[in-house]
């Protein structure tokens, strides 16, 4: 028996990965956030398997659930969306894992950002504009932000910046923000990311917030700040140019 806990994807039911489609379609018993991963990912479990929405179970139940099926030894497909590797809360579900001696496994998936980042049609990284991409999130209800992981202080380094979680805290982020990128600093929002009904808000620090509050999007959105949202003309990377070589590749 095995708890596969699988990165679902942002939302598109074509972009969970291979992998973790096959532990899905061998699982007796599959657990998913509802709100978050689409019902056509968990359709895929085998006829007869255990479909649980833990949208709305608290950590003690889901571990109960996990424990039940180890006990009469069936796979578990434990599925969070975009990668399990950013804001899944899966830490404190290995733990308790560990504490019961419950072996499980974990494959990655396609992060919301790649996808919000498809959407918009955008590099995050462009030569000499920005080679950095800080994935981070304000606090409003859920956890507190670590200390030095403000966007005062994040905002310095002048990064692509991707905001989870922060869609109800846009207000406080162009505060903080627009002292440090400008006013004028490109600004986008992506809601639902490659789901079908996907939509995309693009304006500047200035005008972005009252972009949010007329869509009334309140959830399940991602704002993304940078020069590189608006750089047609940015510089080419080196690694294409005739007069760059490389150990695959003489000078020509």
């Amino acid at each position: 028996m095995t708890v596969h806990f699988i990165g679902a994807g942002p939302g598109a039911a074509d972009l969970v990965t291979v992998r973790g489609l096959r532990l899905i379609e061998r699982s007796p018993l599959c657990l998913y956030a509802g709100s978050l991963v689409p019902k056509e990912i968990v359709a895929a479990a085998p006829p007869g398997a255990r479909i649980v929405d833990t949208a709305p179970l608290t950590l003690d139940e889901i571990i109960a659930e996990i424990a039940a099926a180890d006990a009469q030894g069936l796979d578990v497909a434990r599925l969070h969306s975009g990668d399990i590797s950013l804001y899944g809360a899966v830490a404190e579900q290995m733990r308790r894992l560990d504490a019961l001696g419950i072996p499980y496994d974990l494959t990655p998936g396609v992060p919301a950002f790649a996808a919000a980042a498809a959407a918009l049609g955008v590099e995050l990284t462009l030569p000499e504009l920005a080679q950095t991409v800080i994935l981070t999130r304000t606090a409003v209800r859920a956890s507190p932000m670590p200390k030095g992981e403000d966007l005062a202080t994040l905002g310095r380094s002048g990064a692509t910046l991707v905001l989870h979680l922060s869609i109800n805290n846009l207000a406080k982020a162009v505060r903080e923000l627009a002292p440090l990128y400008g006013a004028d600093c490109p600004a986008a929002v992506v809601w639902r990311a490659s789901w079908p009904d996907q939509q995309i808000l693009r304006g500047t620090l200035a005008t972005i917030r009252d972009q949010v509050k007329k869509a009334g999007f309140t959830r399940t959105a991602l704002v993304l700040v940078g020069r590189v949202l608006a750089a047609p003309e940015a510089a080419e990377s080196r690694l294409y140019a005739a007069t760059h070589s490389h150990v695959l590749r003489r000078r020509r």
